[in-house]
């Protein structure tokens, strides 16, 4: 519901934005993405790791600015209207994509066949009733499969073979790496349209393409020694304090008793160790007691 709801967010955004403001503000999906990921998956990312998608979402934007020419037929409606209605497509985007991930790698039993089919039932009832008011009329006067011809249908197949490819993307990586192969697939894109239909490439997308390269390089990267040390120190934590986690009932705390039986267990196979290290030694010196 929230993918079919982002699709017609983006529909008002497109009627009352020109095609510059849109592309570069709809970009903030990335960055939504990253704080949804924090709240709800418990990520943890570096400042580097904010910079580096600060800097795609950035550069992404310049490489969709689209040229002096295509700027000149934008749409004439109200901008309020516009920037709301891409503001909360770019909050749909990343709040679906991360409960997406969520889902899927909370509920590990269920393939991920099962689960888009299960998570698109509700979207398809939804597309459905928008269908029907929308074009209600020429559906019953010429059928739904009107206009339909050998394009369309391989471009329903490609489309359908990219979200399931999305789904793997996002259950064996994350939102975020997506977000970034995503980037990397316009420009690889682009950069095949200069060569098949003669794009001219821009200073913006020039720009936008150098810093996508090198934003993905920067999250690639491994995190300071500092940020992993203090990684570690968060971890030991619960060892200090006696708590734990339990896979069925979450978050635990250990009490006195617990904790002491844990000592007289590691006391006693210390025990264990000692005794069985001077049992050796007497094996060597040919003396068993």
């Amino acid at each position: 519901m929230l993918y079919t709801l982002q699709n017609n967010l983006q529909f008002v955004a497109v009627s009352n934005l020109d095609a510059v403001t849109f592309q570069v503000t709809y970009q903030c999906k990335i960055l939504t993405t990253a704080v949804f990921a924090v709240i709800l998956l418990k990520k943890s990312l570096s400042w580097i790791k904010w910079l580096s998608l600060l800097m795609l979402t950035i550069g992404i934007g310049c490489v969709q600015i689209p040229s002096s020419d295509a700027r000149l037929g934008h749409p004439e409606g109200q901008y309020f209207v516009g920037i709301l209605a891409v503001t909360l497509a770019c909050l749909c985007s990343g709040l679906a994509g991360v409960y997406f991930e969520k889902v899927l790698k909370t509920h590990s039993t269920v393939s991920i066949w099962v689960r888009n089919i299960q998570l698109s039932a509700g979207c398809l009832m939804v597309a459905i009733i928008g269908t029907l008011m929308l074009d209600g009329q020429a559906i019953l006067r010429d059928g739904f499969f009107q206009g339909y011809n050998a394009i369309t249908v391989i471009t329903i197949c490609i489309q359908a073979a990219g979200g399931l490819i999305v789904a793997m993307v996002i259950n064996y990586a994350d939102n975020i790496l997506k977000g970034f192969a995503t980037s990397l697939s316009i420009i690889l894109s682009t950069i095949a349209s200069v060569f098949i239909f003669n794009f001219v490439v821009t200073t913006y997308f020039a720009f936008g393409s150098a810093l996508v390269f090198f934003a993905t390089y920067l999250y690639s990267q491994p995190d300071t020694p500092k940020a992993i040390e203090q990684s570690e120190e968060d971890e030991a934590v619960p060892m200090l304090t006696g708590e734990y986690h339990d896979d069925k009932e979450g978050p635990k705390v250990r009490d006195d008793s617990d904790i002491e039986a844990m000592s007289d267990k590691t006391w006693g196979a210390s025990q264990t160790g000692t005794r069985d290290e001077e049992r050796k030694i007497c094996d060597v010196l040919g003396h068993v007691p």
